[in-house]
């Protein structure tokens, strides 16, 4: 499949608005400032991984080897939608400890 400049673009900002979006929410809910940068990682290997949950667990060396595979296996292209992500995520903190600083205790 062929991934134009535009269709990037529009990758890259929708992964960013979509988990600086739930970050925020997330950091709203739970008063855990950090809680998305932390999860994301995690998120991004399942999107990118095609190995069971379980597999870690029953069959570690394999799982981890073919996760390490894949993800020096990604295009660029792909690793700049995943990275606008992460982003994103820290974003949602940034602004949810100046939030707090400037005294919005909602947030």
């Amino acid at each position: 499949m062929e991934l134009t400049i535009v269709t990037l673009i529009i990758s890259m900002l929708l992964f960013f608005v979509l988990f600086f979006g739930i970050g925020f929410l997330l950091n709203m809910l739970l008063r855990m400032t950090w809680i998305m940068a932390v999860v994301y990682p995690f998120i991004a290997i399942f999107i990118v991984d095609k190995v069971r949950f379980i597999e870690y667990f029953q069959n570690s060396k394999e799982a981890f080897s073919e996760l390490g595979g894949l993800m020096s296996g990604l295009a660029p292209a792909d690793m700049l939608i995943l990275v606008s992500g992460l982003a994103g995520a820290i974003l949602a903190g940034v602004t949810m400890k100046l939030l707090r600083k400037k005294g919005y205790a909602m947030f």
